[in-house]
């Protein structure tokens, strides 16, 4: 029986890398995304890669339209076997310039549209014994500066998932999440922050990035297949959360002092 999966934010960027690992496994995928001209590319691809499948808009702030793309699911694949909650935006600043808007808009996004992806979709992912894969970002385990609402808001999808992998374990659906580090994508479209010169920082460090989004969807995959729950992509990544586990004080003494580092920056003379 053909393989199915459903993946949020797959009309560019890692979302797109996703989709076209498991194409090359001649899954079916179920694409959403709110760029409509980037999921039909998209699909585009996924059928030159040797998958198939189908597209539906939804943005996953809205829940009725996540129940939708699961019934439609249901309707032209039969089911579920995978799903990646992967939609999410990108935002920057020091806590005292963030607004509660800036707040609200990072939660209802990268935090609650995971939630609502699980609910969703858990009923199918039940009746398959399937897969969630919950991408989060290395932000959820290091809280780097002036990014306060991003790093809580990913922390919450890191908690969630070890939340759903505890209760899940008997009912046979597997949990994984993905915090991967800075790589080179689009996530700068979305970016909402309160000063140009953050954009920039956030801009170099993804453009410097060692690992591209293809080789993310690439080692994601390898780690899927040999069940691991929390998965690293970036070789820094691990070494860093290695130092957290066994020395935090010295962490936070680092990121203490490059956010000076970043104020000196920012503030004007």
């Amino acid at each position: 029986m053909q393989k199915r999966m459903m993946i949020t934010g797959a009309g560019s960027g890692l979302g797109r890398e996703i989709a076209l690992r498991w194409a090359r496994e001649g899954w079916q995928l179920a694409l959403s995304d709110v760029n409509d001209a980037g999921l039909a590319e998209t699909l585009k691809l996924v059928r030159e890669a040797g998958g198939d499948g189908f597209t539906q808009r939804c943005d996953v702030r809205d829940y009725s339209q996540l129940t939708a793309l699961a019934q439609a699911c249901e309707e032209k694949l039969g089911g579920i076997d995978v799903i990646v909650n992967n939609a999410g935006v990108a935002s920057g600043g020091f806590f005292e310039e963030l607004s509660l808007e800036d707040w609200d808009w990072q939660i209802a996004i990268n935090l609650m549209g995971v939630v609502k992806g699980c609910k969703a979709f858990l009923p199918l992912l039940l009746r398959s014994q399937g897969k969630i894969v919950n991408i989060a970002s290395m932000a959820a385990l290091m809280q780097g500066p002036a990014m306060s609402n991003y790093n809580v808001a990913k922390a919450g999808v890191v908690a969630l998932s070890e939340s759903l992998l505890i209760e899940l374990q008997a009912q046979q659906v597997g949990v994984h999440v993905v915090c991967p580090s800075f790589f080179q994508t689009n996530l700068l479209d979305s970016f909402r922050g309160p000063t140009p010169a953050m954009k920039q920082a956030v801009g170099k460090l993804l453009e410097s990035s060692p690992i591209s989004a293809r080789e993310i969807a690439e080692y994601i995959y390898t780690a899927i297949e040999q069940g691991e729950f929390m998965i690293l992509p970036h070789e820094q990544g691990r070494m860093a959360w290695a130092l957290k586990q066994k020395n935090p004080q010295l962490l936070y003494s680092e990121m203490a002092s490059m956010a000076g580092k970043m104020r000196s920056k920012t503030t004007p003379v």
